[in-house]
């Protein structure tokens, strides 16, 4: 467990004004933000039905800094069993109110993701959205993506949600690349889809153009990616 970097984390998210990014990430509030988690649920289903699952319920799935457990919903939503879920969050405040919104049934681990007690090779899914990018320490990068892939059984997959490139405005994250994807992962299958119109971008935009906006790959600015474990 590297404590530095993950105190750094902490340090990170706490530098941020959390009713700025409150309002940025509201579905109700931000048309982008919503368009954007719309693209990314049918994005997963397609990737998923691709890989051959009929559907979510009954597989072992866990979330790695689940945040106040808006994506565990939302995988509640595509058919996803409860208490076949896990969510670890590193921040006391989100784990709590992630406890707060998901039924009883799912379970919120809080702290170091490499400190967790997770059996290896018991999730056919572990996903982690927008967390690479807020590692900043590259030697943490590898033992974390190490991590993840213990808890994957053979067969299931690693789910990677990230921007691709530098953000200039926000020096507290750094792109996740599909080079450095592929070194992450070596022993894995890949398949990556770019998405998210650039959100500096989307935030601009009338409701009404964002989706076509979208549609041009140049103005995407994450991907998400399947690393499938070989059986």
């Amino acid at each position: 467990m590297n404590q530095p970097e993950t105190r750094a984390v902490q340090a990170r998210y706490a530098r941020r004004d959390s009713e700025a990014d409150a309002l940025r990430y509201s579905l109700y509030a931000n048309a982008a933000a919503l368009q954007a988690q719309q693209e990314r649920l049918r994005a997963m289903a397609r990737i998923w039905r691709a890989h051959g699952w009929s559907g979510l319920a009954g597989r072992p799935l866990l979330e790695v800094g689940c945040g106040s457990g808006g994506n565990l919903l939302d995988l509640l939503r595509l058919g996803a069993t409860p208490r076949q879920l896990t969510g670890i969050e590193l921040l006391p405040d989100r784990a709590d109110a992630a406890r707060t919104l998901l039924p009883e049934g799912v379970r919120i681990l809080q702290g170091d993701a490499c400190a967790a007690a997770i059996p290896d090779a018991s999730q056919q899914a572990v996903l982690a959205f927008t967390v690479f990018s807020s590692l900043l320490d590259a030697d943490y990068r590898q033992q974390f993506a190490r991590q993840l892939w213990r808890w994957v059984m053979p067969g299931g997959g690693v789910l990677v949600y990230d921007f691709v490139i530098d953000n200039p405005h926000n020096h507290d994250v750094r792109g996740l690349p599909l080079a450095e994807l592929r070194a992450l992962f070596p022993g894995a299958r890949l398949h990556s889809h770019k998405l998210t119109l650039a959100p500096p971008l989307a935030r601009r935009l009338p409701a009404a153009l964002i989706t076509a906006a979208a549609l041009l790959p140049a103005l995407r600015t994450h991907r998400l990616t399947w690393a499938v474990k070989p059986t």
